[in-house]
């Protein structure tokens, strides 16, 4: 929802996920908790004993501690030297595999060994991977898993629901989404507002707090495997989440019907701000519009010039390169580099391209580089593009589209070759770049810019490019 209002990268937004992370960590304390107090609450296994009860905390918090001091010291330290030597080898198949292995071997691992849960084990599996400079690549390449996972996890909670619960208990359930609707959010919007902020981050922040997700089927399911909760419960957790989570979309636009009507009365708003005016420019987006940044996807010979060029005029450039060894070598010379593959979805977002005036696309690959565009036009429908090519149809292809600036290598190259071969055979040197810039003009070779707000005869005079011919991004 956040990202939709393209509030999500606002200090409204920050707050709102910050906000839901740390109930995600809470609820991990009470996974951890909730078995070894089971007894005492009188669950599975009850007992009376505050002896009992101590020791089995103890042993809970022991086995936790180990764990998280394994996962802390040695995990973060072994996941990205395995990833790395796996980068190393250059195969995306066996790179996603290994994430894939790690991840779900550190969650078996902590449930076997230490009594952990899986879904805690999960958890701390994506700390240790977060920790590895590949954690982008990582992430991006496991996101049809994540997909896959999350359909057939929301397709089990849905075979767990008992749609009967609607009508034999309809108050018990509207008396939980009430809770979740309006409990939850009344207590954000006290707190925000609290701490200073405006009324419209406290609403942004309610609206987005106005629902439960999956930490809570995992702890209503815990509940009823140690016997505290009775089935009917989980049945009434599971409605009032499915509810709250199709009706927020209803809550922001409602939301925002009520910010418009406390903005129609300031002297209610400033009453219940207390002062928050302060820090209402927090409310705005965090870049304050464009960056106006240019992403370079590949930084092999063609590339390197173009960041060298843009970098030394103090022009702010993001890398992309799948190059492990590249990426290491500009980030140690202070430039913003991120490595993977610029195709796959997740990557350029990282590179903030949502916020960037220009792409460049230094790798003549044609299917990738037709999938880089339309993930950057679906970010940033404005962004201007220049891409390398090694084919005539991809020109004509990518001219088509209205990219900025379509250039073939080999063309160029052939075009240098031809002006230097006209002016030592005696042509001068205006005659021998008029006749390249007719050639050029004529279709049969070269590649210019053709943006829609620019008369296409200025085009090759403003902005022609030379290339090579290299095959290396």
């Amino acid at each position: 929802a956040l990202e939709q209002r393209n509030t999500l990268d606002s200090i409204n937004g920050r707050i709102a996920v910050g906000w839901l992370i740390v109930e995600d960590l809470v609820m991990v304390l009470a996974l951890v908790l909730l078995p070894a107090l089971a007894g005492a609450l009188g669950g599975e296994g009850a007992s009376g004993g505050a002896g009992d009860i101590a020791l089995a905390l103890l042993v809970t918090l022991g086995k936790v501690a180990l764990f998280l001091a394994l996962v802390l010291i040695v995990g973060t330290r072994a996941a990205p030297w395995i990833l790395e030597r796996v980068a190393r080898t250059g195969s995306r198949e066996f790179f996603t595999l290994s994430v894939l292995a790690t991840a779900l071997g550190i969650a078996f691992g902590s449930a076997a060994l230490f009594g952990v849960s899986f879904a805690l084990g999960a958890f701390f599996a994506g700390v240790i991977l977060s920790e590895s400079d590949f954690s982008h690549q990582a992430a991006a390449d496991s996101l049809p898993l994540q997909d896959a996972f999350a359909v057939l996890f929301f397709v089990s909670v849905g075979m767990l629901f008992d749609p009967g619960i609607l009508v034999r208990e309809p108050l018990a359930v509207l008396a939980v989404l009430a809770i979740i609707l309006i409990g939850k959010s009344v207590a954000a919007f006290g707190i925000v507002l609290a701490f200073g902020y405006p009324a419209r981050t406290a609403l942004t922040v309610s609206a987005s707090l106005a629902q439960i997700g999956e930490f809570s089927f995992i702890l209503i399911g815990l509940g009823v495997a140690l016997e505290l909760v009775p089935p009917e419960g989980r049945d009434l957790v599971l409605a009032g989440a499915l509810l709250s989570i199709t009706l927020n979309p209803l809550i922001f636009i409602s939301f925002d019907s009520l910010e418009r009507w406390l903005r129609r009365r300031p002297r209610l708003l400033s009453m219940i701000e207390r002062g928050g005016e302060a820090l209402s420019h927090l409310s705005e987006p965090v870049h304050g519009g464009s960056c106006d940044h240019a992403v370079v996807v590949g930084y092999g010979r063609v590339g390197r010039v173009v960041g060298k060029m843009l970098t030394d005029e103090g022009l702010p450039i993001i890398v992309v390169d799948k190059d492990r060894r590249r990426v290491e070598a500009l980030r140690a010379r202070g430039i913003a580099a991120i490595y993977g593959e610029a195709s796959t979805p997740g990557i350029l977002e990282v590179a903030d391209v949502a916020q960037a005036r220009l792409l460049v696309i230094a790798t003549p690959e044609g299917f990738q580089t037709r999938r880089i565009i339309e993930i950057a036009r679906e970010l940033n429908p404005e962004i201007d593009t220049a891409i390398r090519t090694h084919s005539d149809a991809e020109v004509a292809y990518l001219e088509a589209q209205g990219v900025g600036l379509a250039i073939m290598g080999a063309r160029e190259l052939s075009f240098g070759l031809a002006d230097y071969a006209l002016r030592s055979l005696g042509i001068s040197k205006k005659r021998a770049a008029a006749i390249v810039q007719d050639e050029r003009m004529s279709g049969e070779g070269g590649a210019f810019e053709r943006r829609p707000d620019m008369p296409s005869r200025e085009a090759p005079e403003l902005r022609q490019r030379r290339g090579d011919d290299d095959d290396v991004g």
